[in-house]
């Protein structure tokens, strides 16, 4: 059994899903999200924000989701923080590549902001 996931680290490019993504995993999952708007950004707070899941979209400008988890893994904080990506790309082959780079799930969007905390806390629970 896994450790209570209390704190996420989310980065979404677009401003409208990531605020309806944050709101609804801390009003209805009860969840501290630590919100990025780039995978710079999320490099730069990972250091300090003491996640336990880092949830990443796929597709952002600059520096995509995996680039992204590629970059956190390389630092101590994330080395080893569980994953999950969210993303519109959800053909069988794009998922089995996202959980090849060590994702636990992926969510496709568009997502049910009322069932996302309870969504990733099935994630969550099924972690070895």
């Amino acid at each position: 059994m896994p450790a209570p996931l209390n704190r996420i680290l989310y980065v979404e490019d677009e401003p409208d899903i990531r605020v309806v993504a944050q709101m609804a995993l801390e009003v209805v999952g009860g969840f501290t999200v630590i919100a990025c708007a780039s995978g710079q950004q999320a490099l730069s707070a990972a250091p300090d924000a003491r996640a336990d899941l880092l949830l990443l979209d796929v597709m952002m400008p600059g520096m995509d989701g995996p680039g992204t988890l590629k970059a956190l893994r390389a630092l101590p904080a994330t080395a080893h923080t569980p994953v999950v990506f969210m993303t519109a790309k959800v053909q069988a082959a794009e998922v089995a590549a996202y959980k090849a780079l060590g994702a636990l799930e992926v969510i496709p969007k568009p997502f049910d902001p009322m069932a996302l905390s309870a969504q990733i806390q099935r994630i969550w629970a099924t972690q070895e």
